[in-house]
């Protein structure tokens, strides 16, 4: 049996969601629907991106959505599923998905992974921080661009 979410999980899960649904009403789209430069110069590492995309301390991917993991339990079903997810977009797309979705989608519930700016309701000691860094966004990357 799978252990539970920690408070500190289900707490930012509850504020990025809180923040999508108050800033979807005025999110302006700018028409970007893609990121092809990489964030480094060192490659996306395809197996840190799939340990990232299923640890639920990191980047919580697996709340929300499903994939292609089957040895990880309670898969979200609140949004796409994974599987396919390199056949539907490229790597600058999905960089860009990742990154901030809502550039795409302003009522996107998916939290801006690499947006610090311009945020709300981000608690004093996460103020300024990405929830991944610039090298988990390309590993992260190198993983969904495998799924066909």
């Amino acid at each position: 049996m799978s252990a539970p979410l920690p408070r500190t999980a289900l707490l930012l899960l509850a504020l990025c969601v809180m923040h999508a649904w108050v800033g979807a009403q005025t999110a302006p789209t700018d028409g970007v629907t893609a990121i092809s430069k990489p964030l480094t110069s060192v490659p996306g590492n395809v197996d840190r991106g799939r340990a990232i995309v299923a640890n639920r301390q990191v980047g919580l991917c697996l709340l929300c959505h499903s994939g292609p993991l089957p040895e990880e339990r309670f898969q979200g079903n609140l949004a796409p599923s994974l599987a396919g997810a390199g056949t539907r977009w490229n790597e600058s797309q999905l960089r860009l998905r990742i990154m901030d979705t809502r550039r795409i989608n302003p009522e996107s519930i998916m939290p801006a992974y690499y947006k610090t700016d311009g945020l709300t309701r981000v608690s004093q000691n996460l103020q300024g921080q990405p929830l991944l860094n610039a090298q988990q966004i390309e590993d992260v990357v190198a993983f969904l661009v495998t799924l066909k």
